[in-house]
């Protein structure tokens, strides 16, 4: 346990708790929950019989937190579950003091903790083209007594192509509004992390696709990507998170495709753009990646000339 004071306890009020108006600031009721956490775990560690809204952040200073950042390596946390603390930890201090609270002299000694840095590969696959293909196929060939694409078929094969050539996150490609989207020329109004706004485009190839669906969905205003009833009854109910992971699920079965993420997306995009010579600072910007070392973690480059060297060294085989 980490000794520092908190005999000061007393209940705050809501509207004055630097941990409550922090994590009530994030827009997203994931960020909420995952924010909440990581300062729970925090507040347990300074004092076991504290929590979040309990602990008096202000009396933090640096000998302490740089001793948190150091507890948190130790307790074997993976760099980006640390590195996600020490975000929630700079960012309830910088509550303090926005509140007064703190000076700011205190503050910015107490933030001054680096990340740690992550050098592990990120979760998931590749797909290959061959599955891509496949996914796509499924699609089309969902089809009505007439022979014509259904409506489902129509957005499952809309949303690959947009997770395919743009690399959204789901919960950024169930926020788009048909609004959101310029058919002219391909370019899409993407609500980000933290209320960050980016524009992203459409290739031609996939609004082939996007636009095939849109002409069945119609131009009332409403969610890009709708649900869609028993009957293939198109509504305006947007999908949620959880349901893009179960289309695709359901799309890599009837292709025989093995499990994939809709992440997997977002990495094949990455090695593929980064393969094909675009600027890493760009592909960073269409991905909405604040810093572009978290792009080059996809950057299977490395591994190419890697593989290309190993074949120098050879062993002589049996005559």
């Amino acid at each position: 346990m980490l000794h520092i004071q908190t005999n000061t306890l007393i209940t705050q009020s809501l509207d004055q708790n630097p941990a409550v108006i922090f994590i009530a600031s994030k827009t997203s009721e994931h960020s909420r929950r995952t924010m909440h956490r990581a300062l729970d775990s925090i507040a347990q560690m300074i004092d076991p019989d504290q929590d979040a809204f309990q602990l008096h952040w202000e009396n933090l200073r640096y000998t302490h937190t740089a001793v948190i950042r150091t507890r948190l390596i130790e307790k074997g946390y993976k760099p980006a579950s640390v590195n996600v603390m020490l975000a929630a930890l700079r960012g309830v201090l910088k509550e303090c003091w926005k509140l007064g609270r703190m000076t700011a002299e205190d503050y910015h000694r107490a933030a001054d903790i680096e990340n740690v840095k992550d050098t592990t590969l990120p979760a998931g696959r590749e797909l290959t083209t061959g599955e891509i293909l496949a996914l796509f196929q499924v699609c089309n060939h969902d089809t009505d007594t007439d022979g014509q694409v259904t409506p489902m078929g129509q957005r499952d094969a809309a949303l690959i192509a947009m997770l395919r050539t743009t690399a959204l996150r789901r919960s950024e490609v169930v926020r788009l509004e048909l609004a959101d989207y310029n058919p002219m020329n391909g370019r899409l109004l993407i609500q980000g992390k933290g209320r960050k706004e980016r524009a992203v485009y459409v290739p031609e190839s996939a609004r082939f696709y996007l636009d095939h669906w849109l002409s069945m969905r119609g131009d009332a205003s409403g969610p890009l990507l709708s649900v869609i009833r028993k009957g293939g009854h198109i509504t305006l109910n947007a999908l949620t998170p959880q349901s893009v992971y179960d289309i695709l699920e359901k799309r890599a079965t009837q292709a025989g495709v093995k499990d994939f993420s809709p992440h997997d997306f977002r990495r094949t995009f990455a090695g593929d753009m980064l393969d094909r010579g675009a600027d890493i600072v760009i592909v960073a910007g269409i991905m909405g990646h604040a810093d572009v070392n978290t792009t080059r973690r996809y950057d299977r480059r490395p591994d190419e000339a890697k593989r290309k060297a190993a074949d120098l060294i050879t062993v002589p085989l049996p005559k």
